[in-house]
C-alpha cells in the first residue's frame, strides 16, 4: 500500500504550508515527490524536481522568465512546463497521485497539471478559489477534486492545517483505494438531465448492458458535459449518445451553467461514432441565485431546485440553435446520426406542461431540416424523445453500426 504523491507548489512563498502537507502525507505512510514551480525565490528544503527543471521542459530558463517582466506570462510558461513534467513523471511511474496548493496563480497552474494526467489518477487541488466561477469548465480535468483552502492565503494557522491535513489524507487514501477504469468492455458515453425531464437513460441502460457495453451517463449541468466532452475528444468511447444538449444552449446565451465553448465537438474531433438528439434544448439553465435576464421575464419558468432554474426559448431563438447544432455536427470527422423527435424534446414541453410550445417546436424542426439538408444525416422520428419509439430507433441504429463495423461489438460473458 506504499504510494507516492507528487506535491506541486511554489516552495519559495508556501514553504511552510507545503512542508506541513508533506509531513502529514509521510506520517500516514505515504511517499512524496516534490515539484517546485516558483519563479522568483529559492527554496529552503531539497526539491526533487526544481523550478529550473520545470522551465527547461518548455525550452525556457528561470532567468529568461524573470526577464519577461510580466508575472502572468512567466507563470503561464511555468504552467506549460509543469504540465509536461507531470505527465513525464507519471509515464515513468514516479508517482501515484498528485496534489497542488495555490491561490489564483497556483490554481491556474495546477489545473493544467491535472488535465495532463489520464482519468483514474488521483488529482487534488487545494485552492483559495475552489468552487469559484473564476474556474471555467474547460479548465477542469474530468475527475479532478477540489478542496477549499480556508484561511490558506499566507502562513500556517489552525484553519489552514485543518484543510491541509484533510487534503493529505484524501490524496493518499485515493491513491490507495482508486480503481482506474479498465476499459475491458467498450463504453458508451451518454448525456442526460435525469429521469424527470429525459427518460431514455433508464430505458436504454439495460438493453445496452445486455449488448455487452459499459454505459457512462453524464449529467448535463455544466461539469458533467465538460467531463463528457473531454473524454469524447480523447476517444474514450466506442460510441456517443449525446441526447441532452441544453449545455450548448447555455454557452450560446452566456449562462454560468456551462460545459465550455467546445460542447458538441469532442466526439466529432476524435472521429467517434455519435448519435445526437436535441434533448432539453428548448430551455436555458440559470443558477438558482441568478436574476432572470429581462429578455426572459415573460417566458415560461421552472424552478428545479435552489441550485438551478430554467426559462423557455421562443421560436426565433430555437431556429438559431437548430443551425448551431447542425454546424457543429457537420464538422464531425466520424459517423454522425441526428435524431429529431417531431413531438417534443423534454417532459415539460408536453401538452399541459409549462414549456409546451407547438409553434416553437415547429420552428425548430423546420430550421433543423433546412440546416441539415445535404450536410448531416438526420432521422425524423414520429414520437416524443421520452417515448419508447425513440429508444427503439437508437438501438436499431447501434445494431446497424455494429453490423457494419462502425461501432465495436460489445463484450458479453
Amino acid at each position: 500500500m506504499s504510494k507516492t504523491i507528487l506535491v506541486i507548489g511554489t516552495f519559495d512563498t508556501k514553504d511552510d504550508e507545503l512542508g506541513y502537507l508533506i509531513g502529514k502525507i509521510k506520517a500516514e505512510g505515504g511517499n512524496v515527490l516534490t515539484m517546485d514551480v516558483s519563479v522568483l525565490g529559492d527554496t529552503s528544503q531539497p526539491i526533487d524536481v526544481s523550478k529550473h527543471d520545470v522551465a527547461a521542459a518548455v525550452g525556457e530558463t528561470i532567468d529568461g522568465l524573470i526577464a519577461l517582466g510580466e508575472e502572468g506570462e512567466a507563470f503561464e510558461k511555468m504552467s506549460a512546463g509543469a504540465a509536461a513534467t507531470t505527465l513525464k513523471l507519471y509515464k515513468e511511474g514516479r508517482f501515484d497521485g498528485m496534489i497542488a496548493l495555490g491561490g489564483t496563480m497556483g490554481t491556474d497552474l495546477a489545473l493544467d497539471c491535472a488535465q495532463a494526467l489520464p482519468i483514474g489518477v488521483p488529482k487534488y487541488i487545494v485552492s483559495t478559489v475552489a468552487g469559484s466561477p473564476l474556474i471555467g469548465a474547460e479548465r477542469m480535468a474530468a475527475d479532478v477534486q477540489f478542496i477549499l483552502w480556508a484561511g490558506g492565503l499566507y502562513g500556517l494557522n489552525p484553519l489552514c492545517k485543518s484543510s491541509l491535513s484533510q487534503a493529505a489524507g484524501a490524496v493518499l487514501g485515493a491513491a490507495r483505494a482508486v480503481e482506474p477504469p479498465a476499459f475491458d468492455r467498450p463504453m458508451i458515453g451518454m448525456t442526460s438531465l435525469g429521469s424527470s425531464c429525459l427518460k431514455y437513460m433508464k430505458r436504454l441502460h439495460p438493453d445496452l448492458t445486455a449488448r455487452g457495453y459499459d454505459i457512462a451517463v453524464f449529467h448535463t449541468t455544466g461539469m458533467g458535459g465538460m467531463a463528457f466532452e473531454r473524454l469524447a475528444a480523447e476517444g474514450a468511447f466506442a460510441c456517443v449518445m449525446d441526447f441532452s444538449l441544453q449545455e450548448l444552449v447555455n454557452v450560446l446565451h452566456g449562462s454560468l451553467v456551462s460545459a465550455g465553448a467546445d460542447r458538441l465537438t469532442g466526439a466529432g474531433r476524435s472521429g467517434t461514432p455519435q448519435m445526437v438528439a436535441p434533448g432539453a434544448s428548448d430551455i436555458l439553465d440559470l443558477a438558482g441565485w441568478q436574476e432572470i435576464p429581462a429578455r426572459f421575464t415573460d417566458r415560461p419558468f421552472h424552478q428545479h431546485n435552489r441550485l438551478i432554474k430554467n426559462v423557455a426559448f421562443n421560436a426565433e431563438e430555437r431556429e438559431a440553435l437548430a443551425m448551431s447544432i447542425i454546424d457543429r455536427l457537420a464538422a464531425a470527422t466520424g459517423p454522425t446520426e441526428y435524431f429529431l423527435p417531431l413531438h417534443g424534446i423534454e417532459e415539460w414541453d408536453k401538452p399541459g406542461e409549462p414549456a409546451h410550445d407547438p409553434e416553437g417546436l415547429a420552428a425548430f424542426v423546420s430550421a433543423s431540416k433546412a440546416a441539415a439538408n445535404g450536410r448531416v444525416q438526420m432521422t425524423e422520428l414520429d414520437c416524443h424523445i421520452n417515448d419508447m419509439a425513440f429508444c427503439e430507433a437508437v438501438l436499431a441504429k447501434l445494431d446497424a453500426w455494429v453490423a457494419e463495423g462502425i461501432v465495436t461489438k460489445g463484450v458479453t460473458s
